[in-house]
């Protein structure tokens, strides 16, 4: 990375850290995550996604979605996880 980039991004790292933008780019890039690794089947039955701290929260349509994916939340939360690089989701709520 050459130096010029260098200062780039640490200058737009400190824009976003002193505006407080930090978390609304979080809970978009969870959005996108949702949406992108969760498939056509699950988004159709998705209704809306949010983050609420470190809880994603997840209205769905279908109450026997809600109820399959209750069961693999842990899974969810590692690849949302992933896909953001680093630990932001702790607990996912659907409703």
């Amino acid at each position: 990375m050459s130096d010029d980039a260098k200062k780039i991004k640490s200058i737009l790292r400190e824009f976003v850290s002193k505006n407080e933008l930090s978390d609304g780019i979080d809970s978009a890039r969870v959005k996108e995550s949702w949406h992108k690794l969760m498939g056509e089947n699950i988004n159709v039955y998705t209704k809306n996604v949010t983050l609420q701290q470190d809880v994603l929260v997840v209205k769905l349509s279908s109450s026997v979605l809600r109820q399959e994916l209750s069961y693999g939340k842990d899974k969810i939360i590692k690849m949302i996880n992933e896909s953001l690089g680093k630990d932001k989701v702790r607990d996912i709520r659907f409703i």
